[in-house]
């Protein structure tokens, strides 16, 4: 279960502006750091920084969000609300590192701890990296009189290799190498967030071209490489036992982490009252943002003979039923399609997508537990993963193929692997040659390689939802995909009733008109322009007059600047020799 801290820490949290620390405490720190127990105890600590609920994304280049996203809107965002300069985590990882010293604990079982910190002080930075860029590198806990208080930042490159160093020391250095409970941080973890790391490192280092490290970005994916066979190494494997309908899910509505492909996981225990409220963030029209993948997404998932959808004559103008058909199963794995079934007083029952939420027409399903009863109130108990193998082949695939050593048997290794676990029988065991033209001009016309370009359709089908289409953004410098229209489903018809879950009863009507028919058991959706009070409806349709769009007159613009977050405006004040990120001015 998520980690239960019983220990009060001598350690007090950095201010979150300008790193002025309090006093410390007089309580002595023997009791600590003179037992492995205590060594224990203390790292428990640093596991806090984990998400307390399955987590989905931040900015992405294929969901629709119900909100304005700020970010995107000229000059909606600026310094003064900028935020996540805080540095009290670091400060407690610091303290325990420069503290775990005593004899009394054995040099082997010092370092296992040591390495755990290390890890979580390498999760740190590599978090406000991706954020800000250039950082204070700060090594120790700060006093009041310290000059590092009122320093300005270090190269982004030089964050980058601390963060290497202190992954290395970790995968050295911790003594377990495979947790079957997925609970601790094991060696594997450390290679897995080294090869994420990397990855990311050496794809930034090539694509964004103005910093001029060109030359240095193969180094790095080489790195992701190695640290990506470690895992491999290490007895993971990609699950599928629940077969091809059912694997991918289980994984993220399971309560016990399925420990052949999850290396770590948070877990919940509903009996200690240890819950989270996953299903009301993805069922209820008042709690978050009603996350949807648009139809040029779904668009992306193959057929079951490992064929594009794409290729398919009239594939624009199929329903949403029509759509489902014949797909890589990770698709009703990931949202609600025909033959999606729930639990309802404890009777399985075929369920459409509720039309109140799924704002692109598509309702995720990925992290939802099935009974009904788990809806409205927050007793959810699935996991939450935080790194799972299906990554680690990710990254070791793209890493190869940015290298140009991607073999056939690397392929079969990998990606086929992960596509044979949702059901796709062709392509399995040899590299593509062929681009998808689809995917090519909608996502990444820059990109001519096929190896690449398949890679990063894989990658974004395999991690939805998982948090990482924001740093892709980043790192693949794709900006301009966040200003794509947020497209949904084919209407074929307006005024029609439509059974959507295939159960043989109508589910939902699309209309225009502001008072349609009342039918019983069918939700009708207003597609119109305007509502009743005048202002403009968010779910329109496009000019084709059969497809919606979320958000149709939201116009959201990219700036290179927007690839790093500004230094929140306060903290520049307190210490202005941080400086500014460019365009932040």
């Amino acid at each position: 279960m998520k980690k239960l801290i019983y220990v009060v820490f001598i350690i007090t949290g950095i201010a979150a502006c300008e790193m002025i620390e309090l006093p410390e405490s007089k309580i002595s720190k023997e009791p600590i750091f003179n037992s492995e127990n205590g060594l224990k105890l203390y790292t428990n600590s640093f596991y806090e920084v984990f998400p307390y609920m399955p987590t989905l994304h931040t900015n992405s280049y294929y969901i629709a969000e119900n909100s304005v996203i700020k970010y995107f809107t000229e000059n909606g965002y600026s310094a003064e609300e900028s935020s996540g300069w805080n540095w009290g985590t670091l400060r407690n990882i610091n303290y325990f590192i420069e503290n775990n010293n005593s004899e009394s604990v054995p040099l082997d079982v010092r370092n296992n701890y040591q390495g755990i910190a290390r890890f979580f002080r390498a999760y740190f930075y590599y978090g406000m990296m991706q954020r800000f860029g250039d950082l204070p590198w700060i090594d120790h806990p700060l006093d009041v009189a310290d000059e590092l208080l009122y320093a300005g930042r270090d190269p982004r490159t030089m964050i980058a290799e601390k963060i290497k160093e202190d992954l290395d020391f970790a995968i050295a250095n911790i003594t377990v190498k495979k947790d079957n409970t997925c609970s601790t941080i094991t060696s594997s973890v450390a290679a897995a967030f080294k090869a994420r790391v990397c990855l990311w490192e050496g794809t930034f280092r090539k694509y964004q071209t103005s910093y001029g490290l060109q030359s240095s970005a193969n180094e790095w994916l080489q790195e992701a490489v190695t640290a990506a066979e470690y895992v491999m190494n290490s007895g993971y494997s990609i699950y599928t036992g629940d077969g091809p309908e059912h694997s991918y899910r289980k994984l993220f509505i399971s309560a016990v982490p399925v420990s052949n492909e999850v290396l770590y996981a948070v877990t919940f225990d509903s009996e200690q009252g240890i819950v989270h409220a996953g299903n009301r963030r993805y069922t209820s029209v008042t709690f978050g943002s009603s996350p949807a993948p648009t139809r040029s997404f779904v668009n992306t998932y193959l057929t079951l003979d490992g064929t594009p959808f794409t290729d398919i004559a009239g594939y624009e103008t199929k329903s949403f039923t029509e759509e489902c058909q014949n797909r890589d199963y990770r698709l009703a794995q990931t949202i609600r399609t025909p033959g999606f079934t729930r639990i309802s007083g404890g009777q399985t029952v075929r369920t459409a997508p509720n039309y109140a939420y799924a704002i692109t027409g598509y309702h995720l399903c990925k992290f939802t537990l099935d009974d009904v009863q788990y809806d409205n109130v927050d007793v959810c108990d699935n996991n939450a993963i935080v790194f799972r193998y299906a990554e680690v082949l990710l990254n070791y695939a793209e890493a190869k193929a940015e290298l140009g050593t991607l073999t056939d048997a690397d392929w079969s290794n990998t990606i086929g692997v992960l596509r044979a676990r949702a059901g796709i029988t062709g392509g399995l065991d040899t590299k593509p040659t062929v681009v998808d033209p689809y995917f090519q001009a909608r996502f990444f016309p820059g990109i001519t390689n096929p190896e690449i370009l398949e890679i990063r359709r894989e990658r974004a089908i395999e991690l939805s939802f998982e948090g990482f289409s924001w740093p892709d953004i980043c790192r693949w410098k794709v900006g301009e995909l966040v200003t794509k229209v947020w497209d949904g489903i084919y209407i074929p018809e307006l005024d029609v009733p439509y059974d959507m879950d295939s159960n043989g009863t109508d589910d939902v009507c699309f209309t225009k008109n502001l008072n349609p028919p009342v039918i019983p058991g069918v939700f009708n959706l207003y597609v119109g322009e305007l509502l009743a009070s005048g202002a403009t409806n968010n779910v329109q349709l496009d000019e084709d007059t059969h497809s919606i769009v979320f958000m149709k007159d939201q116009i959201r613009t990219w700036h290179d600047k927007l690839y790093f977050y500004p230094i929140p405006a306060n903290d520049l004040v307190k210490n202005p020799n941080l400086g500014q990120n460019p365009g932040w001015d």
